[in-house]
């Protein structure tokens, strides 16, 4: 039977020049997809003077579009002002799948439901973890809840993820399925020729911000410090936070141990990763966190909290696992520096070798592929039954929505007459080299 091409359009807030885990998943997944003879284009917003057509590696086609971005790259939520653009951009590439990434991005979500609106099948894949009592997770999880109730497909990274998403979105656990990310394994290698030293470098590469547990962090350095006069610091990564760790190095004469690069890019990680021996992570909550994976890829000791998907993602034998808290920190550094010095650690290259068996891109990409085949069987929601998913999901929001639904079907009426499909231009497929 004859392999499906499907025309898959990506979007999300977060992509390439930014960096993070998300837009390393995307670019990955799309050139897999790609190489598997797929139609992929990816559709993000402006990043400074980086607007309209670029072409990344293998023909990979990027539309950034120029909308506002108000915080942390994240897009002002408009939904109506992207949809000519967008339904224009659709219709171009003759897309068929939309696949929106990451519940922060307020443009995933609004493409989601314009091609819901234009009878296109949509995908979405959740990358984080979000609490259910104050009120910004309320807000974002009512919101992903309506935007999820009309989705095709749900796609999450970790099997805590899962259960996480399906309580917080209301979606049933059997439209989810669990596909983690993976890493390349030939970008992300030891450097197996690193002489041995008498110091201990510990790396940390990550958004300075509250979430990925910076303050614990800060807690911990000085103490480390002080017991380990032969341990040091090399910290990679900028945000909000930074400040807080330059105090920490001020206060207690640390400028000569506690190294901090700023923003990393990502294809010079892991160029910083093979400078150290240990790796840490302090997130106080991940879906699964790409980081650990690169660092253990590396060869580095990966000490890190025991919070949300981590415990999924290296087996046993690679991993430090303690508690979000500072003594739980300090208590996982030193047993991998004893364990370190004890040489009880996997080596290197063996480390290297078998998380290369257990991830990698071409093996997600055929499990994303099985899900778009999946929805491609999938009957088109007409009006009447996306205003009764909406409903289901609650008088006032569900309402709500409802009523956007029927502005948004109005403009596409309105689009649809005054600039018709007919008229846009077919975009051209360059063959891939």
């Amino acid at each position: 039977m004859p392999r499906i091409k499907h025309r898959i359009c990506m979007v999300s807030d977060f992509f390439y020049p930014n960096t993070g885990g998300v837009e390393s998943h995307i670019y990955q997944l799309s050139l897999c997809l790609l190489k598997k003879g797929h139609k992929v284009i990816v559709i993000t917003h402006a990043y400074g003077n980086r607007k309209g057509i670029r072409y990344l590696t293998n023909g990979l086609k990027i539309y950034y579009i120029p909308v506002w971005v108000v915080y942390n790259q994240c897009t002002l939520p408009t939904l109506f002002t992207t949809f000519p653009l967008v339904r224009n951009i659709l219709l171009r590439e003759k897309i068929s799948i939309v696949h929106g990434h990451s519940a922060f991005s307020a443009l995933a979500h609004e493409a989601m439901l314009h091609a819901k609106t234009m009878g296109l099948k949509t995908v979405f894949t959740d990358h984080s973890l979000f609490g259910f009592a104050d009120a910004s997770a309320i807000i974002t999880n009512k919101l992903l809840q309506m935007c999820l109730s009309v989705c095709n497909h749900v796609i999450c990274v970790s099997h805590t993820g899962k259960e996480n998403t399906a309580l917080r979105a209301n979606v049933h656990p059997n439209v989810i399925s669990v596909i983690p990310n993976a890493v390349d394994t030939v970008i992300f290698k030891p450097d197996l020729n690193k002489s041995l030293k008498s110091t201990v470098t510990v790396v940390v590469i990550s958004r300075l911000v509250y979430r990925k547990g910076i303050d614990l962090l800060a807690g911990v350095i000085p103490i480390i410090c002080s017991r380990h006069p032969e341990v040091n610091f090399l910290i990679g990564g900028d945000g909000p936070k930074r400040i807080v760790l330059e105090e920490v190095r001020e206060r207690y004469q640390l400028q000569e141990r506690v190294i901090l690069l700023g923003s990393v890019k990502h294809e010079n990680v892991r160029d910083v990763l093979i400078q150290g021996d240990i790796f840490l992570n302090a997130s106080l909550t991940e879906a699964f966190c790409m980081a650990i994976l690169e660092a253990a890829c590396c060869g580095l000791q990966v000490v890190t909290t025991s919070v949300g998907g981590v415990p999924e993602v290296l087996p046993p034998n690679l991993v430090w696992l303690t508690e979000p808290t500072v003594d739980g920190l300090l208590n996982g550094l030193e047993q991998a520096m004893q364990d370190r010095a004890n040489n009880k650690v996997i080596p290197p290259d063996l480390a290297h070798k078998q998380l290369s068996k257990m991830y990698q891109w071409d093996d997600v990409a055929g499990r994303v592929e099985k899900v778009y085949s999946l929805v491609m069987e999938e009957p088109v929601d007409n009006l009447p039954c996306r205003l009764k998913k909406f409903w289901k999901q609650g008088c006032i929001a569900g309402g709500f929505f409802m009523f956007l639904q029927m502005i948004e079907h109005l403009l596409y009426l309105f689009l649809s007459w005054q600039v018709p499909e007919n008229v846009i231009d077919t975009a051209i497929d360059f063959p891939r080299q």
